[in-house]
Parts: C-alpha cells; sequence; structure tokens
C-alpha cells in the first residue's frame, strides 16, 4: 500500500483505539486517560509508526527520508530481516518495536526524542512531504519539520507512546494483507496472510475506496473526540 494509506490507517486505529485503552476494567493500571494534546501526539506517533515495517525495504519511499543515512540502515535491516514483507511484517516486530519505544519514552527521554524524530520524518515522507528529483531538499525539510513536532512534543507525558508505535506497526501489517502477497504476521513461522481486496498498490481501490474511507473515518473520530472531551470539561465546570 502507499504511504499515505498506512499513515492514514495509523490515525484512524489510534484514534479508534484510545477509548479502549482507557477502559481500566480490560488494562487495570495499564489503562490510559489522555489529554487533547496527548491524543493528537498519539495519533501523529501513530501515523509515523504505520511506516515503520517498511525500514526492510532500501527502495521504499522512507528510505530516503534522511538521506543515505536511512538509505543505509534500510538497506542493512531488509537483509537482516530476510529482505522486504519478512520479519517487520509481523506481530513479533509490531510488539518488540512498542516495547522499546515504551521503555524509550518512560526511562530514556532523549532516546525517545531521537526515536521520535525518525517516526515523525517517516510519517511526513509517508504522505508525501518530498520535492520529485530533490532528495536533498526533501530531506532537509523533512529534517526541519521533524525537529518542529518533537520541539512541540518533548514536554508531553508520553507514556502512552509504546501502545501508538505498536498499533501503528500492525496497522500497517493489516493493510499489507489485503495486498497480494500478504505478510508472515506470525513470523518466523513462514505461513504468510493473503486477503487480496486491494489488488495492487496505488490501484483504483486503493485511491477511490481506500483512501476516501480512512480519510472519511479520521475525521469523523477526531470530531467525535474532541466534542466528548469538550462535553466531559462542560460537565466538570458545572
Amino acid at each position: 500500500m502507499m504511504g499515505q494509506t498506512h499513515a492514514l490507517s495509523g490515525a484512524l486505529v489510534w484514534l479508534g483505539a484510545v477509548p479502549l485503552l482507557s477502559q481500566e476494567r480490560l488494562l487495570g493500571d495499564h489503562a490510559i486517560s489522555l489529554t487533547p494534546a496527548q491524543l493528537i501526539a498519539g495519533a501523529v506517533v501513530c501515523a509515523g509508526a504505520a511506516l515503520l515495517p517498511d525500514i526492510d525495504h532500501h527502495n521504499g519511499r522512507i528510505a530516503n527520508t534522511f538521506g543515505p543515512i536511512t538509505k543505509r540502515l534500510c538497506k542493512w535491516i531488509g537483509k537482516a530481516s530476510g529482505g522486504h514483507r519478512q520479519a517487520t511484517h509481523s506481530l513479533v516486530f509490531a510488539v518488540l518495536m512498542g516495547l522499546a519505544m515504551d521503555l524509550l519514552a518512560t526511562h530514556f527521554p532523549y532516546g525517545w526524542w531521537a526515536a521520535l524524530f525518525v517516526i515523525v520524518g517517516f510519517g511526513l515522507r509517508g504522505i508525501g512531504l518530498d520535492f520529485e528529483g530533490k532528495e536533498p531538499q526533501s530531506a532537509l525539510t523533512d529534517c526541519a519539520v521533524a525537529a518542529v513536532a518533537v520541539w512541540l512534543m518533548h514536554d508531553l507525558d508520553m507514556s502512552f507512546a509504546g501502545f501508538a508505535v505498536g498499533l501503528g506497526c500492525m496497522a500497517h501489517v493489516i493493510g499489507d494483507c489485503l495486498t497480494p502477497r500478504g505478510c508472515p504476521v506470525l513470523w518466523p513461522m513462514k505461513w504468510r496472510v493473503e486477503i487480496p481486496v486491494v489488488p495492487r498498490t496505488d490501484g483504483k481501490v486503493e485511491r477511490w475506496v481506500i483512501m476516501p474511507i480512512l480519510t472519511l473515518g479520521v475525521a469523523v473520530l477526531t470530531v467525535r473526540s474532541m466534542l466528548g472531551d469538550m462535553a466531559t470539561n462542560w460537565l466538570t465546570r458545572g
């Protein structure tokens, strides 16, 4: 699937999951309660994390995010993971990334800021923040906008980051399972989940069906969340 589709799916999954993540009867002490700023930050992180599984593709869209640095990183990870749509497109990868980001966000803030910079940069490249044929300018723009995003979020309590990153990775895997070739969801098992309702990447189904549905879903859930916060504040004041 296209980067825009993955990013939208990540934001949608986050906005849809937040009500469940706040249920103490389901998650106990791990339940989260978010401010509007944290809700938006989580959507940004989840959208960016929804590009992370493609870090195994040295010719993929995100490989050029930060120039030769990410190009080489993606090439190395691709070889280590067995190629494109192998280990990084699995439940194991999603869980490990979620746990790693939770550790950074709760105990190592500088490490988390660095990871956040990369995640946001991937998300920006995924939604199309680049200039065709001008990679140096594109990479510098991604760096500048990602740095601003990190600065805006650096004071927020991001203890929910593990949930956002893990959900974003799973959104990507589910999306790719809807295309030919599928994904080895239960890696290291070789069996692949493949439900090819999207015949090809950037085809008519993705552009004119999947993306509009995801866009509408993100808009509806965002409005619902904002109205819910407004109602809660009004009742609290009353």
